[in-house]
């Protein structure tokens, strides 16, 4: 369509959730380009190429939004006395038929028709006087999500870079569960907080980053502790398995002790072929029964998502290049394949089983060793356009676009990050059940969940297929519907949830997410009194509900942070986009303004930057100044503290640098000394940096902390050894 933007194409826009402009700033309007708007109405199959397709599309929406009894999906909290909006605005005398989830079935015709429903998702089905019918899903949630059960800190850690000494070359399951049983009996901590450990997409070389995963639905194997599966004792070929350990051996000794990278790919390969021996391994009857008990409750999504990647050994991981037929999973040519390779697609169902096992094993250690949350696991906000869920999932996503970011302060050309939205009208339609089903599988294992880019819940920022991310819109999302199936599905397990809400946000966006009890995400750097003199915000001013930490996956270490190391590195990159010498004066203030705060609180002796480098004079103590950031975050009231594991012993570099790909080896680093020096698991809990730093929260350990049992304090030598 082109011409001046009609009043008809707002309109249209507006009815199908598709921005026409946006605000980055309370005092800055932003208009989308007209071709942004047309193609994202024609992701959601609306065609508005012409004037007249525009009047059409207009005439049609607002027919059937009149004429319709009920939305697609109906939201009830279960505080609310009253009927929800839609079914208040029911016709006189309209008769609702209520069917449960659990199949019970009832008539209703006068308010309140939600009275007495359990918790769930249901089915209504209205009739109207008139012979109009109306049929919904009806959410019932509980309005709050569960709250931490006290106050309590733990440790942030991105999980492949974990090396212990019986690795495979990168962190795994076992790993996790050797941390957590550590932390929450040694060190007292409440919680682990781990990357998004989704799969990735099949294949060498494969996208190392965690972010942009090829299934969110289920886990990868790579993760798997190959030794601690229960038929690894019972392989009969004990001497290919003898070769693959030392094959191991030697890929983790070229990590800890030579300075490799993690190689992920290499890790897969070695133990994708000790695994294909171990499930060589008939199962128990008990085994047999829960893993059964397994494909039953995950049914037709694990059977696609095994079939995925069976397809993928065979043709690539790109589906879209796949023989016409086995493009869609539910074709004639899919069924025959998925027949054909039957052993192959067992093979991934038993991974799928096997790392969901071990991830609820860690799970069990951590609550076993008193943390009152446990392991904290990370949702992606997205998947690979490509990938198993996106083949999957077909109906549900919207084709030729992109999610990313607009312009703002930090980035000016915007952010594409190559993950295909869901379509908003075909979630509601079904309710919800690709979400539900998503955070269902999540929490089996989860004693919190964090959701990368929270904001996503309420709108995201949709870029059309080979345009820059400055030509993209907002499309908006039931927000409430969205909420409310992530409240149901908390709640049944339990399970707290943290928002990453950083960044550009909504006004009202935070405050609802603190309304429904989702904590929001703060960072040290970038908690100032925006609205006032912009300097750093004192502790008693921090919000509650919230995980405070100093840093980030994406952000640097806190020493880097501190030193002005970050700026160096970005300036070897040729990444600044001012003089270095602006770059290296900024950050010799933004430290500068933060250590005089917390001299002026009486947390460190020292009132300058530390020492030896580009912010300040030799002669200052930068693990004391890394310790008193945060007695600091101790001092605010925030109910989670979140601890960045390789700040405990003086690592520099951050696990991934934004805006770079070849220039840095994101997603590839193992946890590290100030040297660079790898530090596996046994040294890095025996290490006396790590040590003194944990001692910082000695208090919320003595004093409980909301931990479910006794506390130990971290005493010299404690350690994995």
């Amino acid at each position: 369509m082109t011409g001046a933007r009609t009043d008809e194409l707002a309109r249209l826009a507006e009815l199908h959730g598709v921005a026409v402009s946006y605000r980055p700033a309370p005092d800055r309007t932003v208009t989308v380009p007209d071709s942004a708007v047309v193609a994202a109405l024609h992701a959601l199959g609306v065609d508005a190429t012409t004037p007249e397709a525009v009047r059409a599309a207009l005439a049609d929406r607002e027919r059937a939004l009149g004429e319709r009894l009920l939305p697609p999906t109906v939201v009830h909290w279960a505080g609310d006395t009253h009927d929800p909006a839609a079914l208040t605005a029911l016709p006189p005398g309209t008769r609702v038929r209520v069917e449960t989830e659990e199949g019970e079935e009832s008539y209703r015709v006068s308010a309140p028709l939600v009275a007495g429903l359990p918790l769930g998702v249901h089915r209504v089905t209205a009739t109207a006087p008139d012979g109009r019918t109306g049929r919904a899903h009806l959410v019932v949630a509980p309005d709050r999500l569960p709250a931490p059960p006290g106050r309590s800190y733990g440790l942030l850690v991105q999980l492949y870079s974990l090396l212990s000494r019986r690795s495979w070359g990168m962190g795994d399951l076992g790993d996790l569960a050797e941390l957590a049983g550590w932390a929450g009996r040694a060190a007292g901590a409440g919680f682990v907080q781990v990357n998004p450990l989704h799969s990735a997409v099949p294949g060498a070389p494969t996208d190392p980053s965690p972010y942009r995963p090829s299934s969110r639905r289920f886990p990868d194997p790579v993760h798997l502790r190959v030794e601690d599966v229960p038929e690894y004792a019972y392989a009969e070929d004990r001497e290919r398995l003898a070769g693959l350990l030392e094959r191991a051996a030697r890929l983790r000794a070229a990590v800890l002790d030579k300075g490799a990278l993690i190689d992920r790919d290499a890790v897969w390969e070695l133990k994708r072929e000790a695994l294909e021996t171990v499930l060589a391994v008939p199962l128990g009857p008990g085994r047999r029964a829960a893993y059964d008990a397994f494909r039953a409750a995950h049914g037709q999504a694990l059977d696609d998502h095994a079939t995925y990647y069976a397809l993928a050994e065979s043709h690539g991981p790109d589906w879209t290049t796949w023989p016409d037929g086995l493009r869609a999973p539910r074709s004639a040519a899919t069924a025959r394949a998925r027949a054909e390779l039957a052993d192959r697609v067992a093979f991934h169902t038993r991974l799928a089983w096997l790392t969901d096992g071990q991830l609820r094993a860690a799970q069990r250690v951590a609550r076993e060793a008193g943390m009152p949350v446990g392991i904290v696991h990370d949702l992606a906000v997205g998947v690979h356009p490509t990938g198993a869920d996106s083949w999957a999932q077909q109906d549900v996503f919207a084709a030729g676009m992109s999610v990313g970011a607009p312009p703002d302060a930090f980035n000016a050309r915007g952010q594409d990050w190559g993950l295909p939205p869901w379509r908003p009208d075909r979630l509601a339609a079904c309710g919800y059940a690709p979400f539900r089903e998503l955070l269902r599988a999540l929490f089996r294992y989860a004693g919190a969940l964090r959701i990368d880019h929270v904001m996503g819940l309420f709108r995201l920022w949709w870029i059309p297929q080979g345009s820059p991310p400055t030509e993209g819109t907002y499309v908006h999302y039931d927000a409430e519907a969205m909420l409310a199936v992530l409240a149901l599905e908390a709640g049944r397990a339990g399970s707290v949830v943290i928002g990453e809400d950083l960044g550009t946000v909504e006004p009202g966006v935070r405050e609802t997410l603190q309304r429904r009890g989702v904590l929001g995400t703060s960072v040290l750097w970038f908690e100032r009194d925006w609205t006032g003199d912009g300097r750093p915000l004192p502790p008693e001013r921090w919000r509650a509900d919230c995980l405070a930490t100093a840093t980030t996956h994406d952000l640097p270490p806190t020493a880097a942070r501190l030193t002005g190391d970050h700026v160096e590195l970005r300036d070897r990159l040729g990444l600044l986009t001012r003089p270095a010498a602006e770059e290296r004066a900024e950050a010799v203030a933004d430290a500068a303004e933060w250590l005089a705060l917390l001299g002026s609180l009486g947390l460190v002796d020292s009132l300058g930057p530390v020492g030896g480098t580009a912010t300040g004079p030799p002669g200052t103590d930068e693990e004391a100044e890394v310790r008193a950031v945060h007695r600091f975050l101790l001092r605010t009231p925030a109910r989670l503290i979140g601890v960045w594991l390789p700040d405990g012993v003086g690592d520099r570099r951050p696990q991934n640098l934004p805006g770079t790909c070849a220039e840095y080896p994101n997603w590839r680093l193992p946890i590290a000394d100030r040297e660079g020096r790898a530090v596996p698991l046994e040294e890095l809990t025996a290490a006396p940096r790590l040590r003194a730093l944990l001692e910082v929260f000695a208090q919320l350990r003595e004093g409980g902390g909301g931990a479910t049992g006794p506390r130990a304090r971290v005493l010299p030598g404690d350690s994995l050894t």
